[in-house]
């Protein structure tokens, strides 16, 4: 692919963004940065959520949760 038909794809979401990649409420998704568990940085005024701490948040989960059985 040449560098202008070349996807971009975000390295920043907004804080519904990052809640619907995870599968989660808005709220739920404050509530993890404002503990420390999902890195965001502030861009100005703005919270934004990088790609890979998502990916990362998943990750640390599943390395410490037990793994769900199917659901009955």
């Amino acid at each position: 692919m040449s560098e202008n038909t070349e996807l971009h794809l975000p390295v920043l979401l907004r804080v519904p963004e990052a809640a619907r990649m995870l599968g989660v409420g808005r709220s739920l998704t404050y509530e993890l940065i404002a503990a420390g568990d999902l890195e965001a940085i502030h861009v100005g005024s703005v919270i934004r959520v990088p790609v890979d701490a998502v990916h990362a948040y998943v990750d640390r989960r599943r390395s410490t949760e037990p793994a769900v059985r199917g659901a009955r």
